[in-house]
């Protein structure tokens, strides 16, 4: 069975207090973190604080962008061996806000993932539609095309590590979500291609989350869906108060 996962994206967020404030609270639930996977991907120049104030608690850090390049005169980029060395166990690759903001292109975003995987990371692959793709129901040609991009470069045993998170661009930070059976749909079509591509293993072995507006009310009912292991969680994972009913619903 697949162990549930809920990666945090702090985006451009928070503060090294908030950090400490966060992780001290997240103490007392100690024994239901050992259940699950919980991963708190932070703005980069907190992930020393991460390493620092994680102690013994039982959830991993990442980061949430990774350079495709391994080292070289690339001004401002990471790579993502740096990652690895300051603890790092999970980057986020491909997000959409990446994708709208800073034109990273499907092969782009192909060539960061194989970067990842030349290290210890766990990938996190973003794939959606926006609004407009939707309405013209290109939904599943536009996830697929994203997600074909790095099947195409990689081999089942080298995918097997990697998460997918689905997160539909016009629910992300917007109060709208997915109805249960869209959401349904896109995982089940997620894991079927993978099937096609590759094998029944490797396909069983990826996790599929699902992100967009969630939030401690509709977590247990997204997140517990069939072939949704969890969740990519923005703006309700920066307090302890919102990020809490998220990773609880999944017990």
């Amino acid at each position: 069975m697949r162990k549930k996962l809920v990666v945090a994206n702090w985006k451009m967020n928070g503060t090294s207090a908030d950090i400490g404030a966060m992780l001290t609270a997240m103490q007392k639930d100690s024994v239901i973190l050992n259940q699950i996977d919980v991963s708190v991907c932070v703005p980069a120049v907190f992930l020393s604080n991460m390493h620092a104030a994680c102690g013994p608690l039982p959830i991993s850090w990442g980061a949430q962008n990774v350079s495709d390049k391994a080292a070289g005169a690339f001004t401002g980029e990471i790579s993502a061996q740096m990652l690895c060395d300051v603890g790092c166990s999970t980057v986020i690759v491909g997000h959409s806000e990446r994708r709208l903001y800073y034109g990273e292109n499907n092969h782009w975003v192909a060539q960061k993932w194989l970067a990842t995987r030349k290290t210890a990371l766990t990938p996190i692959l973003c794939v959606g539609e926006s609004l407009s793709e939707r309405e013209k129901g290109q939904t599943l040609a536009v996830v697929m095309a994203q997600l074909d991009a790095v099947l195409k470069i990689t081999t089942a045993k080298e995918f097997a590590h990697t998460v997918i998170a689905y997160e539909p661009v016009w629910a992300i930070g917007t109060g709208l979500t997915p109805t249960t059976n869209e959401v349904v749909s896109v995982h089940t079509a997620l894991r079927e291609h993978l099937v096609k591509q590759y094998d029944s293993a490797t396909s069983q072995t990826v996790r599929l989350l699902y992100g967009g507006s969630v939030k401690g009310d509709n977590a247990a009912q997204l997140l517990t869906l069939a072939n949704v292991d969890g969740g990519l969680i923005g703006g309700a994972s920066l307090k302890y108060d919102t990020f809490s009913p998220i990773y609880k619903a999944l017990i």
